[in-house]
């Protein structure tokens, strides 16, 4: 079984992710590193040389040649615009969205090109989350609300939900 986990940047989908893969014994891919990782270079780098539409071929093309094991998988933000990916990334998992308030994201987000944030000329964060909120939604099997919950709650709910399933 592996469990994938979706939502916008800084909802929580990397420490989640590898806190949930410690306590489940599983292996973690981050697919931001993956990309950095084959390309040797940063993602606001990608995304300068590319642009935005590069940027999301890359992301899905890669997100969608993952075939691991008993693994969590945390694609970027920008997953759901790829529908290909998306939808092995479906074939091959259990897809966990975690749901983040516009508000909690905009306090942890930072500063959106230094991560490396997809977001097209002319949007605001708010038009980026709003777009997206609805697709993450369609993507879904399990949505994880994360209102007045710390992540370390989140890892808790989503370890007794996986631990339930085996």
């Amino acid at each position: 079984m592996n469990i994938t986990m979706i939502g916008m940047p800084s909802s929580g989908k990397s420490t989640v992710g590898v806190l949930l893969a410690k306590r489940l014994g599983m292996r973690f891919v981050d697919v931001d590193l993956v990309i950095q990782e084959q390309t040797g270079k940063l993602l606001k780098e990608i995304i300068a040389e590319c642009g935005n539409e590069g940027f999301l071929k890359i992301e899905g093309d890669t997100a969608a040649s993952l075939n691991p094991e008993n693994a969590i998988i945390a694609p970027g933000g920008s997953i759901c615009y790829e529908d290909w990916a998306m939808e092995h990334l479906h074939s091959i998992s259990r897809i966990v969205y975690l749901k983040i308030s516009y508000e909690e994201m905009e306090t942890r987000i930072g500063n959106v090109k230094d991560r490396g944030v997809a977001i097209p000329d002319g949007y605001t964060l708010k038009d980026l989350y709003d777009e997206r909120e609805k697709l993450y939604a369609k993507y879904a099997d399990i949505t994880v609300d994360e209102q007045d919950k710390t992540l370390g709650m989140v890892v808790d709910e989503l370890q007794k939900m996986f631990e339930s399933m085996r």
